[in-house]
């Protein structure tokens, strides 16, 4: 059972009791299963009793990382209000105030988690540095170490330059000073430059005046007298000597406890290390709150800072991302935030914010009081440079070409050369980590990672020795060749795939960027753009991918030397039309100019590719006779290629355009034969950017369900939807959601798993802003809603969500939920309105034979005629008719409901026994299935006949 926080406020209201902190709802004590995005809305709403929350307000906080519209939140509102039991006829919690937005009207109560009590002052000790005033996001790092000292003799905290090592150190020794009767001795080698006066630079912070040329044993006999907490500051270039001093003194010192802090560990006998990482950074996402930018402490400790130097300094709401961005750009260092903050006052945020992506200055200066090399971040990574020797140094530039994560391989390949052997590359990045200018990245496989500001400080260095261009070409051609080699790796699972390739996106965009610019090497970019195309159609950056590939035609310009690449280019470019977001319009022209080029090359592979794209154009354009014969065509291709999975990928296009042409037998005819030959799929297909096995199986559920094999589609369909999750690709799985999963459970009556999987669609195209099928969604749901018996709302819910869709309404997705609507009308008693729509429905299916629908648009059509009183026989007329289309069709499904229907209107004129004939014809032929709502309703029937 969940549990929350001991530390959880609780608010209670109704029978209800919500837990913000630990996420949780319940009623009378019970948990209660709501969605995501609802409890988030009650979080916030609970938060803010009895005020009225702007829809837009409420759209910002709760989708804070996406682009959404209103239609999102009215479906969680009301999800929302299901789960309170909330109907308007008893309680009533949450209020939607037209034209502004929701109120949480519930008296409620709100009672808060106990508070420790604050711990007592300590007096700081004379033999420390005074200690910051505020110390922002280390308390619990202060804490850890503290403790820490309790348990271990001789702890180092290690870091990169400008982390806060020394401000940790001193704070810990402030806490700690009276555990040690006022003995803490800080010892600063940061200004020591000769190793040999280590041991009297201690004894003279000790205080002891030392003749002997080894002040050791001095120091020893001091340290002997009683417990002592030596705090050594700043030891990177003095650990060789000073190691084993440390060493002797904690073991022949039995009270004494060592603290250090170095940009690596000492490697000595009974350290333990603590590695201080940056502050936690507010995320990269949009609309984030002014309250959500400062739960972070590198925001508080920017804000701080700007707050001392400038006066009484209150963070605004569009200020706030700013502030997020710069915390992100600055990897939470805390002496580059207080630096930039220190810039505001000159500049403000917005401006500070412009600098560090015109001319971020490593020489902006901080805080007088602070030592010098604490002063300007270039001073702080001059220490550590300077320190080098030349192996590392040059490693740590030519790595400054690298944006984000990179492997060793990746380093290797960019970074030897030129004096540097491919060994002592690595050798030198082991002692880059060691000495913390280098930090480990991701945990599934060694990669690592240069800080911001160290990234900005070596390309600097790399700019200085004119080096750049020459190394971001290798860093360019470096992954021109890895994603060559990535294209052709079809034998690997998607997501191990994507672990292996996808983490390298951003040194793609830096590659390009770098490429494209006018100091670049186009050729190179037009090259690396062409191999990158499979990232980021895997990744379904569409939009991306169309942008890149126009960039690399443009420079390509019109040389026919070059039409290969030309063909390669604008083959993606025309699928990220087709399967971007409302530009597929354009993509038919672009796919017939990839056509012809592979026709005069003779590319049998690319040949292929324009059929598919244009075929798919045709599926999405409603144009199903064009589609056919485009599949005929990729088909007749498909059998000269001796890639096997091409003849799959040709009768699973065949398949899909036969289902939409009516013809289920002949389509299920193909996909099994598609269904039969996937064991032996080892590539993935270079064809189709979903995957084949997945989106075979959404199909194949599609056309069992229509012939009236209902349990091995359910079954099929809740298969298909674990594989698409394990599978993670973010447009497969829509696919998964919304051509089988979806439809089935709506289709068989089961309206909760109908509504389960239509949030889940929804929620996962607003996290990956596929915006297609969330439309699809929010109509979907609205379709739900109204089936489930609320047609006030659901009805106009519905017909706003297909009217927002615009021409997506054509595509062929839409189709059951403008029959739904129409049906809606029925119910709401608007006959002529559904009857009018009906019209334009059907004219729209037989324009472009678009006909597997067709059968249940004529009974509802005959349902309507009902309704408005017509003659019977018409009605009938249409029952029989669309009975006649499903069984040409093999169309099972919509054959019973059809029968349903016109064994309703026989038994009303009286004619029993006709009646229960039609019924019996079709649910004997019905294969499983029986507790389907259609199903149930004809047994229901016939056993009334019966009796």
């Amino acid at each position: 059972m969940p549990t929350h926080s001991n530390q959880d406020s609780v608010i209670s209201f109704g029978p209800f009791r919500l837990f913000p902190k630990s996420r949780l709802l319940e009623r009378d004590g019970e948990p209660l299963h709501i969605g995501g995005r609802a409890l988030d809305i009650l979080i916030l709403l609970a938060g803010r009793p009895g005020e009225v929350v702007d829809k837009r307000e409420l759209v910002k906080r709760i989708w804070a990382d996406v682009n959404v519209d209103e239609g999102s939140l009215r479906f969680h509102v009301a999800a929302l209000r299901k789960v309170l039991g909330d109907t308007g006829k008893s309680a009533r919690y949450v209020l939607n105030v037209p034209g502004r937005g929701y109120c949480f009207a519930a008296p409620s109560t709100e009672a808060a988690p106990p508070v420790a009590p604050a711990s007592a002052e300590i007096t700081p000790p004379r033999s420390l540095p005074a200690q910051l005033a505020k110390m922002i996001g280390r308390e619990e790092v202060i804490e850890k170490i503290s403790n820490g000292l309790t348990l271990h003799r001789f702890m180092t905290v290690v870091g990169p330059g400008g982390i806060g090592k020394t401000a940790v150190a001193v704070a810990v020794g402030h806490r700690r000073s009276a555990d040690f009767g006022g003995r803490v001795f800080f010892v600063d080698f940061g200004p020591l430059r000769d190793a040999g006066h280590v041991t009297t630079t201690i004894a003279s912070v000790l205080g002891l005046a030392v003749s002997a040329e080894d002040p050791t044993p001095a120091i020893l006999t001091f340290l002997k007298t009683g417990p002592a907490l030596l705090i050594f500051d700043s030891c990177e270039h003095v650990l060789d000597t000073l190691a084993p001093i440390v060493e002797r003194i904690v073991r022949e010192a039995p009270q004494l406890h060592a603290l250090a802090t170095s940009r690596e560990s000492f490697r000595s006998e009974g350290e333990r290390i603590f590695r201080l990482f940056p502050l936690d950074c507010p995320p990269e996402r949009e609309h984030l709150d002014v309250a959500e930018v400062l739960a972070y402490p590198a925001a508080q400790l920017f804000v701080e800072r700007i707050a001392q130097s400038s006066g009484p300094f209150q963070l605004s709401a569009e200020e706030a991302p700013l502030v997020a961005n710069i915390c992100r750009r600055l990897d939470g260092i805390a002496l580059a935030i207080e630096l930039a903050a220190g810039r505001v006052n000159a500049y403000g945020i917005a401006g500070t914010a412009s600098l560090l992506d015109s001319r971020f200055s490593l020489q902006w200066r901080g805080r007088r009081t602070a030592v010098p090399r604490h002063q300007t971040l270039a001073a702080a990574l001059d220490w550590s440079y300077d320190l080098l020797p030349p192996a590392e140094s040059a490693t740590l530039r030519r790595l400054s070409v690298f944006a984000g994560p990179f492997a060793p391989e990746a380093a290797a390949a960019v970074a030897s050369g030129d004096g540097l052997s491919t060994s002592e590359t690595l050798e030198a990045i082991d002692s880059l980590v060691a000495k913390s200018l280098i930090s480990p990245s991701g945990s599934r496989t060694l990669s690592y990672r240069l800080l911001d500001t160290t990234r900005t400080y070596a390309l600097g260095k790399l700019s200085e020795l004119g080096e750049v261009r020459q190394f971001a070409r290798r860093h360019a051609g470096h992954f021109r060749d890895f994603f060559a080699r990535a294209e052709a790796d079809n034998s690997t699972p998607l997501p191990e795939w994507l672990s292996t390739y996808g983490g390298e996106l951003d040194n793609v965009r830096a590659a390009l960027d770098w490429a494209f610019a006018p100091d670049g090497d186009a050729r190179l970019g037009i090259a690396l753009t062409a191999t990158a195309v499979t990232l980021w159609v895997r990744l379904s950056l569409f939009a991306e991918c169309r942008e890149r590939c126009r960039t690399a035609l443009a420079a390509l310009g019109e040389d026919r030397g070059d039409d290969q690449v030309r063909m390669q280019l604008l083959s993606a470019l025309g699928w990220s039309l087709m399967y971007g977001e409302g530009r597929a319009r354009e993509a038919r022209a672009i796919l017939e100019t990839t056509l012809e080029l592979a026709e005069r090359l003779d590319d049998k592979d690319f040949r292929l590719r324009a059929l598919w794209g244009l075929c798919i154009d045709q599926f999405n354009n409603g144009q199903f006779g064009k589609a056919r014969a485009l599949a005929d065509r990729f088909a007749n291709a498909a059998a000269h290629s001796p890639d096997n999975t091409d003849l799959m990928l040709g009768d699973r296009l065949t398949a899909v355009a036969l289902h939409y042409l009516g013809d289920q037998n002949e389509a299920r005819q193909r996909i099994d034969r598609v269904n039969a030959s996937l064991h032996v799929l080892v590539a993935k297909p270079k064809i189709f950017p979903l995957d084949l096995r997945i989106s075979t199986q959404y199909f194949r559920a599609r056309i069992l369900w229509l012939q009236g094999f209902a349990d091995q589609a359910r079954a099929l369909a809740a298969d298909n939807i674990e594989q698409g999750r394990a599978n993670g690709h973010a447009l497969t799985f829509c696919s998964v959601l919304g051509q089988a999963a979806c439809p089935i459970a709506f289709w068989s009556g089961d309206f909760d798993a109908a509504e389960r999987h239509g949030t889940e669609l929804l929620e996962h195209t607003e996290r990956h802003a596929i915006r297609l099928w969330g439309l699809w969604a929010r109509a979907f749901n609205a379709a739900v809603m109204a089936r489930r018996g609320d047609i006030a709302t659901g009805l106009p819910l519905l017909r706003e969500e297909l009217n927002r869709a615009g021409d997506a309404r054509f595509l062929p997705r839409f189709l059951p939920l403008l029959g739904e609507l129409t049906a809606c009308f029925l119910e709401a008693g608007q006959i002529d309105r559904g009857l009018e729509m009906i019209e334009d429905v059907l004219a729209r299916c037989n324009e472009r034979q678009e006909l597997w629908y067709l059968p249940e648009l004529i009974r509802i059509k005959g349902e309507l005629m009902l309704g408005a009183a017509r003659h019977s026989g018409d009605a009938e007329a249409r029952f029989r008719e669309a009975i006649d289309i499903a069984v040409r069709q093999g169309a099972r499904f919509w054959q019973l409901r059809c029968a349903t229907s016109l064994a309703r209107l026989l038994i009303g004129a009286g004619q029993r026994a006709d009646a229960l004939a039609v019924l019996k014809n079709v649910t004997g032929s019905f294969a499983g299935g029986s507790d389907i709502s259609d199903m149930r309703m004809a047994r229901e029937l016939t056993a009334q006949l019966r009796a």
